[in-house]
């Protein structure tokens, strides 16, 4: 099993969308008209993690501003978690977003999302805040200094 990484700066092919958005609603619950919310997004930056034709894992950003770099949305398939793939996918996009010039990635996570936040302070992020959402849970915001 080879798993070949690749990224886009744009909304990808239709058959690597409709994988993406299939891992999405795998891990979400609900589609979210991704492809739709993508192109609205500044500056896109899509990694995503394949084997064969098949998303096994994507990370999706955007710019906030010149400096500052949003880590929107990822995930990997739970069929291959804990094999590094989402390491790999954060680091490929904060090496990006370094030579693009941006000073910090900020992100946001839940609590009951722990996988990703204790994968977040592992690659370099602080917590600097939280919020409750409209749903009433709490928001945990991270940002990592890219200098």
């Amino acid at each position: 099993m080879e798993i070949n990484y690749t990224n886009f700066n744009e909304v990808p092919n239709s058959e690597t969308l409709d994988s993406m958005t299939k891992l999405h609603t795998s891990i979400f619950g609900v589609p979210d008209d991704l492809a739709g919310r993508m192109k609205e997004k500044p500056n896109l930056r899509i990694d995503i993690a394949l084997i064969d034709k098949k998303v096994v894992g994507y990370k999706i950003g955007y710019a906030l501003n010149r400096e500052q770099f949003y880590s929107w949305l990822g995930g990997v398939d739970a069929e291959y978690r804990n094999q590094g793939i989402a390491s790999r996918l954060i680091e490929q996009q904060h090496q990006h977003v370094k030579e693009m010039g941006y000073k910090s990635v900020q992100t946001k996570t839940k609590n009951k999302w722990r996988s990703m936040l204790i994968l977040n302070i592992k690659s370099g992020f602080d917590i600097i805040g939280t919020y409750t959402d409209h749903e009433g849970e709490t928001k945990i915001i991270l940002e990592k200094k890219l200098i």
